[in-house]
């Protein structure tokens, strides 16, 4: 091996690093080709639907919706209903499932002696309210004092029963100022209301009402028991018109909570009483 020569020193190759940078599917990738392919799909669908709509008659157009979806088709021509739970049928109808005895629906029920209700509740309901609307009205038009107060009586069909509600305005007042005294014009209101109601049958409950202003009557006294004290007094005063003490159920104030106004608590018409004949 030959001695290194003095005095001069080789330096190594030096080492170069090559950075390479794959650009794939151009400058921004492929994905947005995915997304313009769809959406070009889905509006020449959209066109096509606008198309179809133009050019077919309501019959054919029936029949296109028929094609597309034959499960629903089955399901309308052999199910027990159709779709929707229960939906078009009632439960004596006769079903199409593969039961052991051959099992079908009968109209033979066992009807409980005390079950109210039925497929005409709602138009009974409707007539009688209906009825005693006429019977009331005919009442307040055969005198012109009471014709006159003929606009502060609301009747109104509730879940309960039918409600009469009195309700008070600026010109027109149940009670005394601040008292559980009748006006003698909402004296005669109950007489015409309390003959009415004599020849109907159900409870009675009486709710007393009042504005949200304040009331102070010494004693402790307060819209509480104020709004009470003015349903047992209406409670009274029918009484005294031929209603029997039996038929009452329920006598309660609930002051100010129940508004008829209810974005202005003030307003004289939140002051009424409600007398509702139950079911």
């Amino acid at each position: 091996m030959a001695p290194p020569k003095k005095g001069k020193i080789e330096l190594p190759p030096p080492i170069i690093v090559k950075k390479v940078t794959i650009v794939a599917a151009g400058h921004h990738g492929g994905a947005w080709k995915v997304a313009y392919a769809d959406f070009v799909t889905a509006m020449m669908a959209f066109f096509l639907l606008l198309w179809l709509l133009g050019a077919t008659t309501e019959k054919q157009r029936k029949g296109i919706a028929d094609y597309f979806t034959p499960t629903l088709v089955k399901l309308k021509e052999g199910s027990a209903g159709s779709n929707g739970m229960l939906g078009g049928a009632s439960i004596t109808d006769v079903d199409n499932y593969p039961n052991r005895a051959g099992q079908t629906g009968t109209k033979s029920m066992t009807i409980p002696r005390d079950t109210t209700g039925g497929p005409k509740e709602g138009g009974e309901r409707i007539k009688k309210r209906q009825d005693m609307q006429r019977r009331l009205t005919a009442k307040l038009e055969a005198s012109a004092r009471l014709a006159r107060l003929a606009k502060q009586v609301r009747m109104i069909d509730t879940t309960e029963g039918i409600r009469i509600d009195l309700v008070d305005d600026a010109d027109f007042s149940m009670f005394q100022l601040g008292t559980t005294v009748l006006t003698p014009d909402a004296a005669a209101l109950l007489t015409a209301i309390g003959e009415m109601l004599a020849s109907e049958l159900g409870g009675l409950s009486i709710r007393g009402h009042t504005d949200a202003l304040p009331y102070n009557g010494g004693h402790g006294a307060n819209n509480w028991s104020l709004s009470a004290g003015r349903a047992e007094a209406t409670r009274q005063a029918l009484l005294r018109f031929g209603i029997g003490e039996a038929r009452f159920r329920k006598i309660e104030g609930v002051a100010d909570r129940e508004p008829l106004v209810r974005d202005k608590p003030e307003d004289p018409r939140n002051r009424r009483i409600s007398i509702l004949l139950m079911r």
